[in-house]
């Protein structure tokens, strides 16, 4: 028998040109294809901020991308956090799918 995928949860903060280059919308989509729950928003030192919930693996397939972002994006640096994963399924299913906040 597989054992069950390790779940975590994240939050990031993305700094660069990360405003005005689609990088919110791109995450979403990206976090989305991946099965990845959480949120990401602008914030008004111009970074990016970004929470996210999932397995382990695709949680770090989406900072992955976060490091490299959209086309018209230049990442300059992500400062990554690792906090416990909630302890039932209806934390998660908050933010689930994955959306733009303001």
């Amino acid at each position: 028998m597989e054992a069950s995928p390790s779940l975590c949860h994240c939050r990031a903060r993305v700094y660069g040109l990360v405003q005005g280059v689609f990088y919110r919308a791109s995450t979403q989509e990206k976090a989305t294809q991946l099965g990845v729950a959480g949120w990401v928003r602008n914030c008004a030192d111009g970074s990016v901020e970004l929470e996210a919930f999932g397995t382990t693996t695709k949680v770090e397939e989406l900072l992955a991308w976060c490091r490299r972002g959209p086309e018209l994006a230049r990442v300059d640096r992500v400062d990554i956090e690792w906090l416990p994963p909630p302890q039932h399924p209806d934390e998660w299913r908050q933010w689930n799918p994955f959306r733009v906040v303001r």
